[in-house]
């Protein structure tokens, strides 16, 4: 039984290095019809500290979903989707990796690391809302998500 069913809010762990991308993201989640409780991280080496609940993560809730930017400092996307996927407590936490890059080397490297969906972000404002508006619709009401 998914969080949602339960009447628990989603978790959702945002690792996103650009502020207004990040800003954009959670407004377009927090006025969503679905219950979430969204954790913002800046980088890689801070989405593995949360999801290993290391520091002062140590009290972090385990993400429902994680949105993943794959273009970020100190630890790119690409290396927190390997070790993710590669930790048997983590693997089974779905991962929509939101980037700025089309480019089918960066589309067919998620994939090969078995991200879950790979998604562009638009440039236009409406756009990029829908698109996160859609994520949120698709994940949290339609797929069936593993309790954590």
């Amino acid at each position: 039984m998914s969080n949602s069913t339960r009447g628990e809010p989603i978790e959702v762990l945002l690792v996103e290095d650009d502020e207004n991308d990040a800003n954009l993201t959670m407004d377009a989640l927090r006025d969503g019809r679905v219950r979430n409780r969204i954790s913002h991280v800046e980088n890689g080496i801070e989405a593995m500290a949360f999801l290993r609940r290391e520091g002062k993560y140590a009290n972090a809730p385990r993400p429902d979903l994680i949105l993943l930017d794959l273009n970020m400092p100190r630890k790119n996307g690409r290396e927190v989707l390997e070790e993710v996927k590669a930790d048997p407590e983590l693997r089974h936490i779905p991962i929509v990796v939101m980037t700025g890059s089309d480019d089918e080397k960066d589309v067919l490297g998620a994939y090969e690391r078995h991200v879950n969906c790979y998604v562009v972000k638009p440039v236009d404002l409406d756009q990029f809302m829908t698109v996160v508006k859609s994520i949120e619709s698709f994940w949290f009401t339609i797929v069936k998500l593993p309790a954590a």
